[in-house]
């Protein structure tokens, strides 16, 4: 965030070939100059009161509503079976029917459901001193290799990349070390658009991210 209070927020590269392919597909992210921990009493409320609100008409919605369905389209596109591995915003809305709330976690966890689920928009969270800017999405490359995953990854994987190696798979595992972890002092929250998912959408989920962490 600037001095002024206004949200930095920088586009990813995208392959090139990957944009003709995937029209739609962008990452946004911002920095936070601080790490995760426990959340504040004011962002457990929050959740009760998100998870009083969101039932079981809600959920069962949910997937209907134009920018999960994106995520739900876009899935299909490269592969993955919406209703074997879901999207980011019907993860947490099954969880939060299976535990019968939103469960507060940690601070970082916290922020991100309550931005997804206002959102709809995919977000995720690096350390920010374990990757190197720019990020963006490109197809993996011969003999690359997520850390900590003991197999290599196959030629044309979506990947989130900074300019040395993958650190996450698109909608998938990060790699070792390149997450939020307890010693994190500074993070980057991305947001993942699709076609069908607007560019104030997208904005509009680091925003709420922000401010929750700001506040939590």
């Amino acid at each position: 965030m600037r001095p002024d209070g206004e949200l930095q927020i920088e586009s990813g590269f995208i392959d090139r070939g990957l944009a003709e392919e995937l029209p739609g597909l962008a990452l946004r992210y911002t920095g936070v100059e601080r790490g995760s921990g426990r959340s504040s009493p004011a962002l457990k409320q929050r959740l009760r009161t998100l998870s009083n609100r969101f039932a079981g008409p809600q959920a069962v919605q949910l997937r209907q509503r134009p920018i999960p369905w994106a995520y739900r389209a876009f899935y299909r596109q490269i592969g993955l079976d919406p209703d074997e591995q879901p999207t980011p915003v019907e993860a947490i809305a099954l969880e939060r029917m299976k535990k019968g709330a939103f469960v507060s976690q940690n601070l970082l966890d916290d922020a991100l459901t309550l931005a997804i689920m206002d959102s709809g928009v995919a977000l995720r969270a690096f350390d920010a001193d374990r990757v190197e800017p720019p990020l963006g999405l490109r197809p993996s490359g011969a003999d690359e290799q997520l850390e900590g995953r003991p197999a290599g990854l196959p030629p044309g994987t979506l990947v989130v990349a900074d300019q040395q190696r993958p650190i996450a798979l698109l909608f998938g595992a990060i790699a070792s070390g390149r997450g939020v972890r307890p010693k994190t002092g500074r993070m980057v929250v991305c947001s993942f658009q699709v076609q069908g998912v607007p560019d104030i959408a997208a904005e509009e989920a680091l925003w709420l991210a922000v401010e929750a962490l700001a506040a939590g």
